[in-house]
């Protein structure tokens, strides 16, 4: 059975998973920020992984493949985005590459969109690194699964897209999670403070970081400094996080740590109910076979 997100938070393992998690994703920013910048915010995040689901279930086998009026009709439906919103969105991954716009040799009206092997090998290894954390939270194997089969990716990345495109709380964070999901590269923010956390207080209300700037990762997400600021200060109005006196560094509340593990938990448990529907070995055949 696929881990429930209550399952995946109360985990006494979460918090130095998802450390490792970030650090992983950090390590894919810096590796190519501009396309990273793919998935900068919450909205950007979910257009790519409606995109690439979408390129799964209707282009051809060995080539994903999407036409822009069933994008724009995908997000309509699932209320991502606005039509203009995403035809920009797919114009710019046209612009830097990650998609290639094709021709249909049967159909000369028709111009599918290809998603580059690049952009696909990204979204790949967020998949991989999500499975690794399964993986080490109860000693799974799905990774080996994924890994042992050629379609794993198509197959997992449609139950994944399908499981985050419709569940409430990835689509309307409360809370402290809210500010920072619609900021520009927010998620790398995120990604940032989960990386630096220290040690939790003597009575557990907050947690040390190694933090004493912003003016450094203002600087590599290309965020203004005053925006971050301004940001990171509503967060501190809520008492989500403030400066130490003495050392001036970073403090994050466990009240904000455990809304990231929440976070984090829910997004896991998508992600493990996809490999519970594709990856899982079914009695009327192999994986994938489920696809109700």
């Amino acid at each position: 059975m696929a881990l429930t997100s209550a399952e995946i938070a109360d985990s006494p393992l979460i918090l130095p998973l998802i450390q490792q998690q970030s650090s992983t994703m950090q390590q894919a920013f810096h590796a190519n920020p501009r396309l990273s910048s793919v998935f900068a915010t919450q909205q950007r995040w979910l257009l790519a992984h409606a995109a690439v689901a979408l390129s799964f279930r209707e282009g051809p086998p060995g080539m994903p493949s999407l036409t822009l009026s069933r994008f724009l009709d995908e997000v309509t439906t699932h209320q991502i985005a606005s039509r203009n919103t995403a035809d920009a969105f797919l114009k710019e991954m046209l612009h830097y590459g990650y998609a290639i716009s094709t021709t249909n040799p049967s159909d000369r009206r028709s111009r599918p969109i290809v998603v580059s092997p690049e952009a696909l090998q990204t979204l790949r290894g967020w998949a991989i690194a999500h499975l690794v954390t399964l993986d080490r939270l109860d000693g799974g194997t799905r990774l080996a699964a994924f890994m042992a089969s050629e379609d794993a990716f198509a197959r997992l990345q449609t139950g994944i897209a399908e499981g985050l495109l419709t569940n409430a709380a990835i689509r309307q964070p409360q809370r402290t999670f809210s500010l920072f999901t619609w900021l520009n590269n927010g998620g790398v923010i995120m990604d940032w403070l989960i990386t630096n956390l220290g040690e939790v207080s003597p009575d557990g209300s907050r947690y040390a970081t190694s933090i004493s700037s912003i003016a450094e990762i203002s600087g590599w997400i290309k965020l203004s400094r005053t925006h971050l600021a301004r940001k990171l200060r509503e967060a501190g109005a809520m008492g989500s996080m403030g400066w130490t006196d003495r050392q001036g560094t970073m403090w994050v509340s466990a009240g904000f740590v455990c809304e990231m593990i929440e976070a984090q938990a829910v997004k896991l448990a998508v992600i493990d109910a996809a490999c519970e529907r594709f990856l899982t070995p079914s009695p009327d055949g192999p994986p994938g076979n489920r696809m109700s």
